[in-house]
């Protein structure tokens, strides 16, 4: 608990109106969009500067009081549940664009700006910011920068630390420094923007931040593949790669997952093929109808039962609408959605495919696979309910498995998700015990009390059932 006197301090940094220790305001910051995770703070603030959550860190570092930065919380690692109480910190007055710099091709930004409002400001300009998580509607930068956050653009245009340049952050102990800067080249020591961009708030406070910007591109085309064979689905994807063409997306759908999205979108995706890939390329026309035309090629080579290219960008945008409407869809369900990200290289594809449904046929589950084919980073989604204990720990079990085998397919347990409280059991599977020990000297050395976001990445106990060599 936060004593009188500490809260009286922290009201007089933010003001008594944004310091919130009611029961119903630290209930709704007390879980995230991740299933089976709640925990209340002992009070929710919102700082208005960087100034202000300097001051606020310097008080909690010298009680040992932690801290949780979160945005709109749409993570699904339970990264921004406080599990260990302390404070949530929250940026909804720090949610300004600073600067559109079409000279350097740059935008700076603060924490709390929406990820979608950012991509249309940049638009407007004729410029293109392609990092997209399908949650982009509601989730801000700072967490994109905490989770690294990737989406369907990323096989060809990378993930969201690609374009991260430049960041100010409050350290543990209330300093504030800055990283990187408008540069096209920059060896000055270490690389300490990198550090921080997927650290999950377990390092610092990121308070602004500097995104690289890149020309719009001049054309871009939309396709979609439909299949009765998942193996042929996901082969296709190896063989479009090994043509040397790099889509701008390459998404895969299973059938159970087509049929709820239809349901949910109703925009006349087809339910009664096994599979389906989307395909999408950008940049110059020409470039785009040969490697469209190729692809389409490819996919009846593998025995696509049928190819089409929509006619429309609103038909387009509807595929890729869908696409990114596939969470929710199948959360309409079951009262329990559990959402992972195992991800492997993308020649190992349908193998994972396969293992995956054997998987969830092994321990009878329902588990709907979907995600970004194109660099390896599938969504096994299973449908359960919380309060049936029995399945539930089936589901677990499922899960510790499609993650090992993510690791002997020479993979990880997460492809854009996190790691948080969700996977840090898991975590030595991928790093090793050595691997642990040398993060946590990292996190020792910029949080020696331990403050930032404490319980996240580093487990209690790790699940090493099995013990995979590469």
């Amino acid at each position: 608990m936060i004593s009188n006197e500490i809260k009286l301090k922290l009201c007089n940094i933010v003001g008594l109106e944004n310091y919130d220790d009611s029961n119903v305001g630290r209930l709704v910051y007390s879980y995230d969009a991740t299933p089976q995770f709640q925990s209340m703070p002992d009070a929710v603030i919102s700082p208005r500067n960087t100034k202000e959550v300097s001051e606020i860190v310097k008080i909690c570092n010298e009680h040992q009081i932690p801290i949780v930065p979160r945005g709109s919380g749409t993570n699904l690692c339970a990264g921004t549940c406080p599990t260990e109480g302390g404070i949530v910190l929250l940026f909804k007055y720090m949610n300004s664009i600073l600067e559109i710099d079409e000279e350097n091709l740059t935008i700076t930004v603060q924490p709390g700006v929406i990820t979608l409002d950012m991509i249309t400001a940049v638009e407007e300009k004729g410029l293109f910011y392609p990092p997209d998580p399908s949650s982009m509607k509601i989730s801000t930068i700072g967490g994109n920068i905490n989770e690294n956050s990737g989406g369907l653009r990323g096989l060809k245009y990378g993930v969201t630390r690609d374009y991260v340049i430049a960041l100010e952050i409050v350290l543990a102990n209330g300093e504030i420094i800055h990283t990187g800067g408008k540069l096209a080249k920059d060896v000055a020591g270490y690389d300490l923007t990198r550090l921080f961009v997927g650290s999950e708030g377990t390092l610092g406070i990121v308070t602004e931040a500097t995104l690289k910007l890149i020309p719009m591109p001049e054309s871009k085309m939309t396709m979609l593949a439909l299949y009765q064979d998942i193996e042929a689905a996901a082969k296709t994807v190896s063989k479009i790669i090994a043509n040397k063409i790099i889509p701008t997306t390459l998404e895969f759908l299973d059938q159970p997952t087509l049929e709820v999205v239809e349901a949910h979108a109703q925009i006349g995706l087809p339910t009664d093929v096994k599979a389906v890939l989307l395909i999408e390329q950008d940049g110059p026309i020409e470039v785009v109808k040969r490697d469209i035309e190729k692809m389409a090629l490819l996919c009846e080579q593998e025995h696509a039962v049928s190819v089409k290219i929509a006619e429309s960008e609103a038909e387009a945008d509807g595929l890729r609408t869908a696409r990114r409407s596939a969470l929710s869809a199948l959360a309409r369900l079951k009262p329990t959605t559990i959402l992972e990200d195992a991800t492997v290289p993308r020649s190992e594809i349908a193998k994972m495919v396969k293992a995956t449904n054997e998987i969830a046929e092994k321990y009878q589950l329902n588990i709907c696979t979907f995600g970004h084919a194109g660099d390896g980073n599938l969504h096994p989604t299973c449908l359960t309910d919380v309060r049936n204990h029995d399945e539930i720990e089936r589901v677990e079990k499922a899960f510790e498995e499609i993650f090992e085998k993510a690791i002997e397919l020479g993979g990880t347990i997460t492809g854009e998700h996190g790691v948080g409280m969700m996977k840090a059991p898991y975590l030595e599977l991928k790093l090793g015990s050595a691997g642990i020990a040398a993060m946590k000297a990292i996190k020792d050395s910029f949080d020696p009390n331990n403050i930032m976001n404490p319980g996240k990445v580093f487990a209690k106990e790790s699940r090493k059932r099995v013990v995979v060599t590469q």
